[in-house]
């Protein structure tokens, strides 16, 4: 019979538990004798977690937000490390988060237990000497696109380029007049999907910009038509307000990105994950972004990226147009877009290419380098 083996898992939010569950469904099919245990959500917990707390208490964004909840924060991490090190899992697994899994991994690490953490912080853009408390405290670091591998390879960190999970689940190519018609959008109009963001404070900076950027682009091009997914309920109230008064052209969705992405010709896109759904849809697009005066003179000075964009990041080289801050106008927004409504072949080509490279099968990748590393392989 195959030996137990006991795997301890924290994941700090939903992307996380989207990675972990991946990764857990991938284990079990490779080596049946295993138990779970840690923080995870319902999908996590689903593959069979035994979870200490809520993954919530490990959700908080922003500055603020962190200060108020830290004397939690750090009290939870302290018992999660003392309960961890009493149980002697063979094997621990940071799933980003890295400000709360980074400091359980070292301590495990140094109790004799491995650790692996999974999905990259951005150490390559910023704070880089983070990477030294990253080869102390992790015997093998599990990167979602190959020039993190790259960078972790001249740092000495032990490395696996495992791929990216949507890169799997999303077709080389998809349907655009099938998502049209699911959507109730026109089948002979261009369309243009505008994306300012999830959170409440980037549809503040981007929303008003981007519809603007949309009234120009219809000006430029007058069959255009306009679709925009909400993330949430309350950031479709938002953006209603903001359509207030305006005479646009635009469906707005609950939801459905994907189909969205499908449907649509090009996209203007705030910076983010998003922009990896809109390239792996191979959708041309202009990408933007705004943050508060402060915040963007403090990063200027820390980010040593040339880019901001995960696409261009993932070419190495100018692919999309980013307009970031005050080059970030209605004006340079349509003139960018217009023209790869009928010439984006060059961004498409380069999205096509880098998704075959992220398209490999990751959560089986990963499960193989988890337990290679734990002698179980």
């Amino acid at each position: 019979m195959t030996a137990l083996m006991r795997v301890a898992l924290v994941a700090g939010e939903a992307s996380g538990d989207i990675l972990g569950a991946g990764l857990m469904q991938a284990l079990k099919q490779r080596h049946p004798a295993i138990e779970f245990i840690g923080v995870g959500g319902p999908l996590m917990q689903a593959q069979g977690l035994t979870p200490y707390f809520p993954m919530e208490r490990l959700s908080v964004m922003g500055l603020v937000e962190v200060l108020g909840r830290l004397p939690e924060l750090l009290a939870r991490r302290k018992r999660l490390i003392r309960t961890l090190i009493a149980e002697k899992p063979d094997l621990f697994i940071g799933i980003d988060a890295p400000d709360f899994t980074l400091g359980v991994e070292l301590k495990l690490r140094q109790a004799g237990i491995k650790t692996v953490h999974y999905v990259s912080p951005s150490v390559w853009a910023w704070r880089q000497k983070r990477v030294l408390k990253i080869r102390e405290g992790c015997d093998l670091m599990l990167t979602l696109f190959p020039f993190e591998a790259r960078f972790y390879e001249e740092k000495g960190v032990p490395v696996r380029f495992v791929g990216h999970p949507l890169a799997d689940q999303i077709p080389l190519q998809g349907d655009r007049a099938q998502a049209r018609r699911q959507l109730g959008l026109p089948l002979d109009q261009p369309l243009v999907a505008l994306m300012p963001g999830s959170r409440g404070g980037e549809v503040a900076r981007l929303g008003a910009l981007f519809l603007d950027a949309a009234e120009r682009l219809r000006a430029l091009r007058p069959g255009l038509h306009f679709v925009l997914p909400c993330a949430s309920p309350q950031r479709r109230l938002q953006l209603e307000l903001l359509l207030a008064g305006r005479n646009l052209p635009l469906t707005l969705l609950d939801g459905r990105s994907h189909e969205a992405l499908t449907a649509c010709d090009a996209v203007l896109i705030a910076s983010g994950t998003a922009t990896l759904e809109a390239l792996l849809h191979k959708r041309p697009m202009v990408v933007a972004y705004r943050v508060a005066p402060l915040t963007y003179r403090i990063l200027k000075r820390l980010v040593t990226s040339p880019f901001f964009s995960l696409p261009n990041l993932l070419a190495q080289r100018q692919l999309v147009p980013e307009l970031l801050q005050d080059a970030a106008t209605p004006a340079a927004l349509a003139e960018a877009l217009a023209p790869l409504l009928d010439a984006g072949e060059a961004q498409t080509l380069g999205f096509d290419e880098i998704h075959r490279t992220l398209r490999r099968d990751a959560s089986a990748q990963a499960a193989d380098a988890v337990l290679e590393l734990a002698g179980r392989a």
